[in-house]
């Protein structure tokens, strides 16, 4: 028999975007959430403190059980799969994208615009960093423009990163400390960082945020319900509509009972590969494509950003290790395109690293170096220091970039795997040798106007902070969502974060995935009545 369960709002997934539209709606609105996550609960906080002390000890990963077996994908950036999703174990990097991004076909020609701009996405930028507790500082406006301040003050520049900074500086590089999702003052119930320096992969804390005390917080308050370990395998709209009336799931702890959700609204929130590959599995003969895709463009235009990176030495001492992870950050390279190739625009972010710093027992020439002589080296390489330098650059997504149905490959439960392939748009692929070489040869002006040194470049060939497949528009014909997530298909199903995104930008995108699922969940609340305060 079917197992029947009921709500206002059924949401598919449960990582960060999904927290942050449960937690938004059930603040304001007076309404009943189901939440259906495939994969396990995850490990309470009482239990990270052991699980770090093994991860430095014995080199576990501190997340167990976080991704189902039989679900891994070529391509894929993560397996992550457990309630709270990636960000149960992500670096906590969050900056904003720039308003150029929304605007690269009005301001350069290429790709398109998306339906909104920079500043209708500003309040929700801003409220997403009041719920995670972003601690922050401002960058010169006419590079970092924002409505408000920060919630929190910025983390403290370390004294090697105090050095960075005047160090970029000489290159006519303006930085300041990079917006992190890591308390610098107790926040929400969280303490403040203390540096046990393993954010990524487990703060023991609490200091960084991570969805399950979003979770945590309503389950106790009765605000939603969760079910773990339950597969969402199709949606189904009602007969002779397009209404989605229920979706279909199946128990993996009994995997002969099957259950069935209904819902007065739905809300995919499964992130760029599993939301696409829902939609598609969701075929019927009023919907043959599957669900939301009469446009054809589901799973269409995967993007993402990839990074050219180097180690420079310097010329004055760092001392690596309290905080490593944080690091500087500028956008003058993402406020305005910069020379060379035609179209190029990039972050850039700058760390303390001990690379080259470690003892060695062979110097340079290959001769053994014992007892004064080792300890001579060391002393003598340690009296220079070593920056990690980075940055992502955009990369425009062809149509063909794209998730579909795989034939030959099944899920545990007997669907068609997805299948990744990414693909840059002409512009992107014709430009990216040349792209590459300026990011290069910007780390040499850098490393020179300090009196450094790069010792090592390389490049990731892999396209980071994925998103894209439903993406939004104001034309049905050529996107899959209106601005709000709406399906143009279906009246009452949304599509939330990623996947609605129409590029990538060069920077880190889990803020704007949050920002946009708070914009979603202000229109999908509005059919609902206002919860007194």
């Amino acid at each position: 028999m079917t197992r029947v369960i009921e709500a206002d709002v059924c949401i598919i997934g449960s990582g960060i975007t999904a927290a942050m539209v449960a937690e938004k709606l059930t603040d304001e609105r007076q309404c009943s959430v189901v939440v259906v996550e495939a994969g396990d609960e995850f490990d309470p906080l009482t239990a990270r403190p052991a699980l770090r002390r093994r991860f430095l000890d014995y080199g576990e990963s501190p997340w167990r059980n976080d991704h189902i077996a039989g679900t891994e994908v070529a391509g894929q950036q993560s397996r992550s799969m457990v309630v709270g999703g990636l960000a149960m174990h992500w670096g906590g990097v969050t900056p904003r994208w720039s308003p150029e991004d929304f605007r690269i076909k009005s301001l350069y020609g290429i790709h398109e615009d998306w339906p909104i701009a920079y500043d209708d996405l500003d309040p929700f930028y801003q409220e997403a960093e009041e719920r995670l507790g972003i601690a922050g500082e401002q960058g010169p406006p006419d590079l970092d423009p924002r409505g408000k301040p920060f919630p929190q003050p910025a983390l403290p520049l370390t004294w090697g990163l105090s050095q960075l900074k005047r160090w970029a500086a000489d290159a006519g590089i303006a930085t300041w400390s990079q917006p992190s999702a890591k308390n610098a003052v107790p926040w929400r119930g969280r303490p403040a960082c203390c540096r046990n320096d393993t954010c990524f992969p487990i703060c023991p804390i609490g200091a960084k945020y991570s969805p399950d005390f979003t979770w945590n917080a309503l389950r106790h308050s009765g605000r939603v319900q969760l079910l773990s370990r339950t597969v969402v395998r199709r949606l189904d709209a009602a007969a002779g509509s397009d209404r989605i009336e229920r979706a279909q799931a199946v128990s993996r702890d009994h995997p002969g009972e099957p259950i069935e959700f209904r819902a007065r609204t739905f809300v995919v929130a499964a992130g760029y590969l599993w939301s696409p590959h829902l939609l598609l599995l969701s075929r019927s003969a009023r919907h043959p494509n599957g669900m939301a895709n009469r446009s054809g463009l589901v799973g269409k235009y995967l993007c993402g950003h990839r990074n050219v990176s180097a180690y420079v030495s310097v010329p004055f001492a760092l001392y690596p290790g309290t905080n490593e992870q944080h690091s500087l950050v500028t956008k003058q390279f993402m406020r305005h395109r910069t020379g060379g190739p035609r179209y190029l625009r990039h972050d850039l972010r700058i760390w303390e690293s001990d690379v080259g710093q470690e003892p060695r027992i062979r110097g340079d020439g290959g001769k053994l170096l014992l007892g004064d002589d080792l300890l001579a080296d060391w002393r003598r390489r340690a009296a220079t220091g070593t920056a990690r330098v980075r940055s992502y650059y955009d990369v425009i997504p062809d149509r063909s970039s794209d998730l579909t149905l795989d034939g030959a490959r099944r899920t545990p439960w007997g669907d068609p795997a997805p299948r990744l392939a990414w693909r840059d748009a002409p512009v992107s692929k014709e430009l990216r040798g040349a792209s590459e070489q300026h990011l290069r040869e910007l780390f040499e002006h850098l490393a020179r106007a300090g009196n450094g040194r790069v010792l090592s470049t390389g490049t990731d060939s892999f396209q980071d902070h994925p998103a894209g497949g439903c993406r939004m528009g104001a034309d049905p014909a050529q996107s899959v969502t209106d601005s709000w997530g709406r399906s143009h298909d279906h009246e009452n199903l949304f599509i939330v974060g990623a996947p609605t995104c129409v590029s990538a930008s060069s920077a880190n995108g889990t803020l704007t995935f949050a920002a946009l699922s708070l914009r979603s969940a202000s229109a999908i609340g509005r059919v609902f009545p206002a919860r007194a305060t």
